[in-house]
C-alpha cells in the first residue's frame, strides 16, 4: 500500500479564522467561543478551525468548524460546525450493550440470566454416540445430567480469578498466616482438575469456612496452628461494704 501523501496546506482556509468564528455566533451561547487554537487540513481544500470552549460546563472540549472552498475560488465555505472533546474533556463512559453489563453481585432473588449458545468458558457435558442407551448412561454418569460444562478456558478463567481473589496466596490473612490450606484438617479438597490448586474451607471460625480457597491460602484458624494460651484471669474476692446506705 503506498503511502497516503500529506494534503497541502491552503492559505485562504488558514486565513478564514473570522469566517468561522462568524459561524459559531449563530449556534453558540454567548461568551463560549474563546482563543482561536489553530486549524488542520483534512483534505484537498478542506480544513477545520478550532476554537476554545469557554461554557463551564464543557472544560477541555473545543469548538470546531469545517470550511471548505472549491478550486480557484477564493470564497470560503463554512460546511458544519461542531463541539468535539479536546485534552483533559470530560467524557461519558463508554456505552455497553445491556447484555454485557451484569456484573459480579448484580444478581438477586429472582433474576434469570440470559442463555449464551456460544460460550467459550463452556462445553458440551458428553458427545452423543447415536446409541440411545449408551447416551443416556454418558449423561447421567459423565455430565451429571448437565447439557454443559466447564471448557478448559472457563476453568483457566476461574481459577485465575479464585487465586488472585480473597482466598488466594497474597491475601492479608494468608500473607500472615502460620501456616498454608493444604496442611489444615478443615481443607476439603476440589474433584476433578482444580484439585491440585483448589479446595473448599470447612473451619466455621476461618473466615474463608464455605468458600474456595487455594492450597498456599491460609489464616489464623488452621488445625495445627497454636498459640501460648494467656494467664488465667485472676479475679479478687469481692468487697463488701457494710457502711454504704442503701436508698430506695
Amino acid at each position: 500500500m503506498a503511502p497516503a501523501t500529506a494534503v497541502r496546506p491552503d492559505a485562504t482556509l488558514r486565513d478564514a479564522v473570522d469566517v468561522a468564528r462568524e459561524a459559531l455566533t449563530g449556534v453558540a451561547e454567548p461568551g463560549t467561543v474563546g482563543d482561536h487554537l489553530g486549524m488542520e487540513m483534512v483534505d484537498e481544500r478542506l480544513g477545520t478551525h478550532y476554537f476554545a470552549c469557554d461554557a463551564a460546563a464543557y472544560r477541555g472540549w473545543r469548538w470546531a468548524v469545517s470550511v471548505a472552498r472549491v478550486a480557484r475560488s477564493k470564497t470560503v465555505t463554512v460546511c458544519e460546525t461542531d463541539l468535539v472533546p479536546g485534552e483533559g474533556a470530560l467524557l461519558s463512559p463508554e456505552w455497553l450493550p445491556y447484555a454485557s453489563r451484569l456484573a459480579p453481585g448484580d444478581l438477586g432473588p429472582g433474576d434469570v440470566t440470559p442463555y449464551v449458545d456460544a460460550d467459550p468458558h463452556l462445553e458440551a457435558g458428553w458427545e452423543a454416540t447415536g446409541d440411545e442407551d449408551v447416551d443416556a448412561a454418558a449423561q447421567w454418569e459423565l455430565g451429571l445430567g448437565r447439557v454443559r460444562v466447564l471448557s478448559a478456558e472457563g476453568r483457566e478463567v476461574a481459577a485465575q480469578r479464585w487465586y488472585d481473589g480473597d482466598n488466594g496466596p497474597a491475601a492479608p490473612v494468608a500473607v500472615k498466616a502460620p501456616m498454608p490450606c493444604s496442611s489444615c484438617g478443615y481443607f476439603l479438597p476440589m474433584a476433578g482438575a482444580l484439585r491440585t490448586v483448589f479446595g473448599v474451607c470447612a473451619n466455621e471460625w476461618s473466615p474463608s469456612d464455605g468458600k474456595v480457597v487455594s492450597l498456599d491460602h491460609g489464616c489464623g484458624a488452621h488445625s495445627e496452628a497454636d498459640v501460648e494460651a494467656p494467664p488465667a484471669e485472676r479475679v479478687p474476692a469481692p468487697i463488701l461494704d457494710d457502711n454504704a446506705l442503701d436508698v430506695s
